[in-house]
């Protein structure tokens, strides 16, 4: 599957669904390879995107265990590749316990999750879906069970642990969340107003905790330490460091996710792809 090393990841809820061709061929056409759609979407939803595009990989960020069935997944997967082959990455993830009752058991949920993929009358190969991940037993299910993982709101510390549970050959793809501003003020704003939700689940709060940042760090919107090392600001040229640094500590490939815009944020993945791809 060609998955480049630069993707981009945005949501529908961004962006607006009618503009979901457009954008997906303005990322095709500044050579990114791969189109990362977060916010948990039902997998139906990736079509346009697909249409839209001749050679664009499209992966699903991610979509949630317990808001879909592992038959009828398999069978909307089935239904995609048949007919646009090789460019869908199926991502899955448990999600957060703030978000959903039926929440328990997340490593045993994901493996059952994963035996009913396996199970289904057209199984979703390992090699076309991948796993959302944070801590150590998560990351080694999903090295066992897929491409690899693609954790989401971690510091460059956290690449590199992965990289270590993980193993040389899974596939690591972490989300990077950027704003191309340099006023540092306005910057960390923006950044504060995204990363607000995140700060108030467990999953994510747990894991921040285990990489030296601390409880002050996490209040009141996040310190200027947490918020720098999870959405780095600056110019192109500055974010584009920031996803080197990633490559360089084991990422394969990060998605990248320019905050502040609304709609289609041309400007943005035009300025992030001739800093990173020319």
């Amino acid at each position: 599957m060609r998955l480049g090393k630069i993707g981009v990841w945005t949501s529908y809820h961004a962006i607006g669904e009618e503009n979901a061709g457009e954008a997906a061929k303005l990322v095709e056409d500044l050579g990114f390879a791969t189109f990362w759609l977060g916010g948990s979407p039902k997998l139906p939803t990736v079509r346009p995107l697909l249409e839209a595009t001749g050679i664009l990989t499209v992966a699903t960020g991610i979509v949630n265990v317990w808001q879909n069935e592992p038959a009828q997944l398999a069978a909307e997967h089935a239904a995609l590749t048949e007919v646009f082959p090789g460019r869908l990455l199926l991502g899955v993830g448990i999600g957060h316990p703030e978000a959903t009752s039926n929440y328990s058991r997340p490593l045993a949920s994901m493996r059952e999750f994963l035996d009913g993929l396996d199970a289904a009358v057209q199984p979703v190969p390992h090699s076309e879906r991948c796993l959302a991940a944070l801590g150590p037993k998560m990351l080694e299910l999903r090295a066992e069970r897929s491409l690899g993982a693609t954790p989401y709101f971690v510091p460059l510390e956290h690449t590199r642990f992965a990289r270590q549970q993980l193993g040389p050959t899974a596939l690591l793809a972490p989300e990077l969340a950027c704003v191309l501003d340099t006023d540092g003020t306005r910057a960390r704003h923006t950044a504060r107003g995204y990363a607000q939700t995140y700060l108030g689940l467990r999953n994510y709060t747990g894991n921040l905790l285990r990489f030296a940042f601390t409880e002050h760090d996490i209040a009141d919107g996040g310190s200027d330490r947490l918020i720098d090392a999870i959405v780095p600001h600056g110019s192109a040229e500055q974010i584009a460091q920031a996803v080197h640094e990633h490559l360089d500590a084991g990422a394969d490939h990060v998605c990248l996710q320019p905050l502040g815009a609304a709609g289609v944020p041309r400007e943005a993945w035009t300025a992030l792809a001739a800093a990173l791809i020319g």
